[in-house]
């Protein structure tokens, strides 16, 4: 890479039961309900095996990490960034034990998220729960969910097009719905790996 390019590497990302905080328990019930034990349990041995392809690759990066940054689904600019990675990692999910690793190796987390935003789409996602239709659905049919996607998409854009710096590497996980690559700065060269298929 030149001195003076800036690059992202975009890994999309499934969410574990472990991210998914208070909503949890909401998302397990709801899929039991629909699905049974077993579909479950298939469904949760899929998304290991998805991240230990996520974790095999990027533990292989030979990047210098002191120039790296990490950007992070759902994590809000807030000040409080590493105490809420610590507290996922505690909690058993994959994707904030691999960041965890990551910011000992060197690299430099970054807040990702508008808070305000994280907090509708909470709303919206708890709301679909409450009423039996998931946020998922709900999202890819438009309305309100698509909006926040959207305007996420476009704030995390905005942080990544502010804050990685020439010379610099980002690590991006985001979730698969998301398309922030419309929204970058045309000189971050983008490196999306088939990691999940």
């Amino acid at each position: 890479m030149p001195s003076d390019q800036r690059a992202l590497i975009h890994i999309p990302i499934v969410h574990t039961l472990e991210d998914l905080g208070s909503l949890k328990e909401s998302v397990v019930r709801t899929s039991l309900q629909r699905s049974g034990r077993t579909a479950l349990k298939r469904k949760a041995q899929a998304i290991s095996e998805i991240w230990k392809r996520i974790e095999e690759y990027v533990e292989n990066l030979h990047v210098p990490w002191d120039k790296v940054r990490i950007y992070q689904d759902a994590l809000p600019v807030s000040g409080k960034e590493q105490q809420i990675v610590n507290d996922l990692a505690a909690a058993g999910s994959r994707n904030h034990q691999l960041v965890a690793r990551l910011i000992q190796k060197g690299a430099i987390l970054m807040g990702t998220e508008s808070p305000r935003l994280l907090l509708a789409e909470h709303a919206i996602a708890t709301k679909s729960l409450q009423s039996g239709i998931r946020a998922g659905r709900l999202a890819r049919k438009g309305g309100e969910a698509d909006s926040i996607l959207t305007k996420r998409d476009r704030f995390i854009a905005d942080r990544i097009n502010h804050t990685l710096q020439p010379g610099e590497t980002g690590i991006l996980f985001l979730g698969m719905l998301h398309s922030i690559e419309p929204y970058l700065e045309p000189d971050i060269a983008v490196t999306r790996p088939s990691v999940t298929a």
